[in-house]
C-alpha cells in the first residue's frame, strides 16, 4: 500500500488530556496525524489506510478490533511504516496493556514481561544515551539529564539498538535540618540501570521502544526539560481552545523520535 505522509496517534486519554503533549510536538513541528483516543477503537476504514507511523501509547489492547494489529505489522514489514510504542499503564504488559503476546510484540524490539511492568520511583531515573551519533540523540544537551518518575520494564531484543539507557538513583539527605545547604550535604548514590530506549530496522520500516510516558506523571520534570518554552495551541478539531507550555529540548527530542520512527 501506498504509505500516507501521516501519523495515527492511538491512546494517552484525549487531547483534553495526556494526548495533548505529543499533539502539541507534532503540530508545532507540522507533522499531519489523525487521533484514535484511548477507549475507542480504530475507524472502520483502518485497514484500508497505511500511514507512515503507528504511535501506540498507553492505549489498550482491547480496543483495536480484529486484524488491526496485524495490518500494522504488514505496513511496518511490507511498506516501510514504523511502529513507536511509548509507555504507559496500558502499554507493553502495564495494568491493563497486555501486548506481551500480540502481533506487535513480535516487530517490536524488546522482549516484554508476562506481568506487571510498571516501575515507579521517588527518586529521579536519569536518561543517559550509549551515543550521541543517531538523529533521534542528535544536538541535545544530555550533559543536562532529564529525570522521570516511572516506566515499564523491559529488555532489548538480541540485535537491536539501545540509544538509551534509565539510570536509577537514589538522592538523599545527609543533613534533614541545618542551617547551611553545602553541596556533600546531598547524596546520589547509582542503584541500576535499564534499556530506556531502543530502536531497529524491520523489513522496509522502523521499530521503536521507548519506556516512559509523554505526560506527566512518569515523565516527569523531562517535559519542561530546556531553557527555552514552547507555547503550541492544538488544531481546532481536537477542541476549543487546547495548548500545551512545554520545555523546548522536550519537544525537540518527542519530534526526532517520531521523525526517525516514521521517516518524516
Amino acid at each position: 500500500m501506498q504509505l500516507e505522509k501521516r501519523v495515527c496517534y492511538l491512546g494517552d486519554d484525549d487531547a483534553t488530556r495526556a494526548a495533548a503533549y505529543l499533539c502539541g510536538v507534532l503540530t508545532n513541528r507540522g507533522i499531519a496525524f489523525d487521533r484514535v483516543d484511548s477507549g475507542t477503537s480504530p475507524s472502520a476504514d483502518f485497514q484500508n489506510r497505511a500511514y507512515s507511523l503507528y504511535v501506540v501509547s498507553d492505549y489498550p489492547r482491547s480496543c483495536f478490533g480484529a486484524g488491526d494489529m496485524e495490518h500494522i505489522v504488514e505496513r511496518v514489514r511490507e511498506d516501510g511504516a514504523g511502529l513507536l510504542m511509548l509507555g504507559g499503564w496500558e502499554s507493553y504488559f502495564g495494568r491493563l496493556g497486555e501486548y506481551h503476546n500480540s502481533p506487535l510484540a513480535e516487530i517490536l524490539p524488546v522482549e516484554m514481561s508476562d506481568s506487571d511492568d510498571r516501575r515507579n520511583y521517588w527518586s529521579p531515573v536519569l536518561l543517559r544515551p550509549t551515543t550521541l551519533d543517531h538523529p533521534i540523540l542528535a544536538d541535545l544537551p544530555w550533559e543536562t539529564a532529564p529525570g522521570v518518575g516511572g516506566f515499564n520494564r523491559f529488555d532489548a531484543k538480541a540485535g537491536a539498538t539501545v540509544l538509551l539507557e534509565g539510570i536509577r538513583t537514589k538522592t538523599t539527605w545527609k543533613k534533614t535540618v541545618a542551617a547551611d545547604l553545602n553541596a556533600d550535604d546531598i547524596q546520589i548514590e547509582f542503584v541500576e540501570k535499564y534499556p530506556f530506549l531502543v530502536v531497529d530496522d524491520l523489513g522496509a520500516g522502523r521499530v521503536a521502544a521507548f519506556a516512559s510516558d509523554v505526560a506527566p506523571h512518569w515523565i516527569g520534570g523531562m517535559v519542561d526539560w530546556g531553557q527555552e518554552r514552547v507555547f503550541q495551541e492544538l488544531p481546532a478539531a481536537l477542541g476549543d481552545g487546547l495548548f500545551v507550555e512545554i520545555g523546548a529540548e522536550y519537544a525537540k527530542f518527542f519530534a526526532q523520535l517520531v521523525s526517525w520512527v516514521g521517516k518524516f
